[in-house]
């Protein structure tokens, strides 16, 4: 573990190795036997400072200088952050909870369908666990220390900040926190992994917490676990439906669960926009679940209420995705495909209230 001793021993050293590159470079004073001693005493350094790090010893085997310090002050930044000196070794093995066995980890990994990661209050990625390579190919020691927004698309960069802001209200509390980002992932559909330079983007889902720190010199973080939206779904006996609507929101299509859900039938809702079917107080809700499909292709509505015809509503979540839909006439090849929106609802709940009626279509 690192301790104060070597934390300034880190400092004097990148001082040190600073002013000697610079002396070296603009003097001719220094001969080549003063130069293969300080490379000597560069090597040992970081060699030092790599065998302090909590990684195993496969991973530290093939980390690069740069890497080496930039690992180093992510787990400074993580002792701070945690202040459990046992706690950080856990976290930097990719354990989800510190006293959980590595089987129960994988587990608990497993039933997350995805990784978790931590965000300073600048978007830095404090921690990810080890699982994050299966989801973009990229490994654990490759993206700790970096910033989020270079791994992100520049569109999503202001959704990003305001979910690391912090209001006044939410600064003693764990604020929630559910937004939708694009990544960069060296994953190709064929499960491959590829260079960086031909990362393609993918859809995540983050879901968690905006926590504020104890300590007055440590800023708040996220903690979140992020999932990628899967492409394809699996409808779940009568307690799911799949519809198809264009890209105002109108159906034009929907599976006869439906109707034994919410009591319509699907040629009744042709036609008929889904913000007639949701509450009002979830509307915004909706909204913003429909401007991420635009921007994003992919989106996850959150828990929100649809009304069942006789009155109440259930709680449902919808997974939708923009796709091409098939063309007007087969002999025209030529022309862009018209959009359509694809989603699959998870109705969450039974009939609440169902005496009551909140709406002239029930």
């Amino acid at each position: 573990m690192l301790g104060h001793d070597e934390h300034i021993y880190i400092y004097i050293y990148i001082f040190f190795f600073s002013y000697d590159t610079a002396a070296f470079v603009s003097g001719r004073a220094i001969s080549r036997e003063a130069a293969r001693k300080r490379r000597r005493v560069e090597a040992d350094v970081f060699a030092d400072l790599c065998r302090l790090l909590p990684l195993r010893a496969s991973v530290r085997d093939h980390l690069d200088k740069p890497s080496v310090i930039r690992l180093a002050l992510c787990y400074i930044r993580l002792k701070a952050l945690l202040q459990d000196e046992m706690y950080v070794s856990k976290f930097f093995m990719g354990r989800v909870d510190a006293m959980a066995a590595p089987e129960e980890t994988d587990f608990y990994l497993t039933v997350l369908e995805g990784f978790m990661m931590v965000l300073s209050s600048d978007g830095d990625m404090m921690f990810l666990s080890d699982n994050v390579s299966r989801y973009l190919g990229l490994t654990q020691t490759e993206l700790m220390g970096h910033n989020l927004f270079e791994f992100t698309h520049p569109c999503d960069h202001e959704e990003i900040r305001s979910n690391l802001r912090l209001s006044e209200e939410e600064f003693w509390s764990d604020a929630k926190r559910d937004f939708v980002v694009r990544i960069k992932s060296t994953l190709s559909l064929r499960g491959r992994s590829t260079n960086l330079k031909s990362a393609t983007w993918k859809v995540l889902q983050c879901q968690g917490r905006a926590r504020p720190c104890a300590g007055p010199s440590v800023p708040p973080y996220l903690l979140l676990t992020c999932r990628p939206l899967p492409v394809s779904h699996t409808l779940l006996c009568a307690r799911t439906f799949s519809s198809q609507h264009s890209m105002d929101m109108r159906f034009t299509h929907c599976d006869h669960r439906v109707l034994s859900i919410l009591g319509y039938t699907p040629h009744e809702l042709v036609g008929r926009s889904i913000y007639e079917l949701c509450h009002t107080l979830d509307t915004i809700c909706l909204t913003k679940h429909h401007i991420n499909l635009y921007s994003k292709s992919q989106s996850v509505s959150g828990r929100y209420r649809m009304l069942v015809r006789g009155g109440g509503y259930v709680w449902v979540e919808s997974h939708s995705a923009v796709i091409p839909g098939a063309r007007a006439s087969k002999s025209r090849t030529g022309g862009l495909q018209p959009l359509l929106i694809l989603c699959v609802t998870y109705v969450l709940s039974g009939v609440e209230e169902p005496f009551l009626q909140l709406s002239l279509n029930q």
